[in-house]
């Protein structure tokens, strides 16, 4: 079969990338003078979101579950990988089939062990269909740049290996003075009316210096190691990991300087700087490159535009983007790329191409609408909710403190940098995404609600 016909039986939600035998020039421009690149065709494997659809899960169901979805995720991964390495699509696709309904069904009949009507509904999601993307990913912009640059930390970090390299593309990458300003608004509440609550509070907690990393997810896969298949930076706790507890969190350190035990974490951006390590969550996953640490982080919770803001409960757990954007689509992305002195140019597609002397800013804006009633929720999304275009809570929700992270890094010029992603969603700037746990005592949290209540600027 040749790679043509190939790419046309792949497509839609979990993506492979087929090269080629043939080394062709690419048609852009080239930032290394007659270098060659392999000729890459993109295409996706689309599966239904069971986690997006789940609603309630019994207390006694959750590992069972947690192992599912960790489950789902590595059958898709290695489909896409089945695929890449060329096998046959209608093969890999059954194989995926059968894998995902016996999986599914665990979790299904889990659930009804649980005391809850067994959610038949998810059976549905078993199947998964193959279509074009009509993107290229180039497998270059991890490999070309051969030599360590040196001084940068972090899991991930070593050489030699490429294993199964994806992502991105070049067409990922944006000049940002080509972008319009005002062209996506920032993600971050501006309060504003009578009423309001105008004040901020912030928490430092450094930038990850003491080198925390992880490839687990405690809120979305607890208890299962590489349950996120990329790394995670993290500050605040010094102890997250996948198997994480209510009292473990509240028993342990924190990098914040005000005693905010909080857990803040999010997917490190890397150098495509040809380094590779065969470690869960970064080259065994497809996350090339060298750790970039942050070169600042700024953790800042703003108010409500129609009204005061109530304490968050200790233990509320808040997501924000959609890991699985690119194949899921955009609704749950809330994430944005700019350059410093170009922030009223936010992109949320788009890696952006800084001026030199810019640094590149990631922005993370997190619900800031409680439903009063649960610290958590099925999908991990539905008992928290983002304002309308009015500034207020959703019918049932209440207004708390609205967490936003914002982060930046030194670069090296050009399309040199990803964030790390599962494999198959090919490090696209629309999957970043952050997760967040309150652990502040309650003073501290009382304090903050006051500050911003007040119209007053704390930290």
């Amino acid at each position: 079969m040749t790679i043509a016909a190939m790419a046309l039986l792949l497509g839609g939600g979990a993506l492979a990338a087929i090269a080629g035998t043939a080394l062709a020039h690419n048609s852009g421009p080239d930032p290394v003078p007659g270098h060659q690149h392999l000729a890459v065709t993109a295409a996706t494997v689309s599966c239904p979101d069971v986690g997006e659809n789940l609603r309630t899960v019994p207390s006694v169901a959750r590992l069972q579950v947690s192992r599912g979805l960790a489950s789902l995720d590595r059958q898709v991964s290695d489909a896409y990988q089945a695929m890449m390495s060329g096998g046959s699509s209608g093969s890999t696709l059954g194989t995926l089939e059968r894998q995902r309904r016996q999986t599914i069904g665990a979790m299904a009949d889990a659930i009804a062990r649980g005391g809850v009507r067994r959610p038949d509904d998810l059976m549905r999601m078993s199947a998964c269909t193959a279509k074009p993307t009509g993107t290229t990913p180039d497998r270059d912009l991890s490999q070309r740049q051969s030599r360590s640059r040196g001084g940068k930390q972090g899991p991930g970090q070593g050489q030699g290996l490429h294993h199964r390299q994806t992502g991105p593309s070049r067409d990922d990458f944006v000049d940002i003075t080509t972008v319009a300003p005002g062209t996506v608004s920032p993600p971050f509440a501006t309060p504003g009316g009578r009423g309001a609550s105008t004040g901020t509070f912030s928490s430092a907690c450094g930038r990850n210096e003491n080198g925390h990393f992880n490839s687990d997810n405690v809120i979305v896969t607890p208890g299962v190691t590489n349950g996120a298949h990329h790394t995670h930076d993290y500050v605040g706790n010094t102890t997250t990991d996948a198997f994480s507890t209510e009292q473990s969190l509240a028993a342990s350190g924190t990098t914040c300087s005000n005693g905010d035990l909080s857990t803040y974490y999010w997917p490190v951006l890397r150098e495509l700087d040809g380094t590779s390590a065969p470690r869960p969550g970064a080259g065994s996953d497809g996350n090339a490159g060298s750790v970039l640490t942050p070169a600042s982080v700024t953790l800042t919770y703003h108010g409500s535009r129609s009204g005061a803001v109530r304490a968050m409960p200790r233990f509320l757990r808040v997501i924000t983007g959609d890991a699985k954007a690119f194949t899921n689509g955009p609704e749950n992305a809330h994430a944005s790329w700019s350059c410093t002195g170009f922030e009223n140019r936010q992109l949320a597609d788009k890696y952006p191409l800084c001026p030199r002397g810019s640094q590149v800013v990631r922005r993370l804006a997190f619900p800031g609408c409680w439903n009063g009633r649960s610290t958590d929720s099925g999908n991990h999304r539905d008992h928290m909710a983002f304002t309308g275009r009015n500034g207020a809570c959703p019918r049932g929700f209440t207004a708390v403190p609205q967490l936003t992270e914002r982060l930046t890094y030194d670069v090296p010029p050009g399309d040199s940098f990803a964030v790390d992603s599962f494999p198959e969603q090919l490090r696209k700037p629309v999957t970043d995404h952050g997760d967040f746990i309150d652990v502040m005592p309650d003073a501290l949290m009382n304090r903050a609600v006051g500050c911003i209540n007040g119209g007053r600027t704390c930290s």
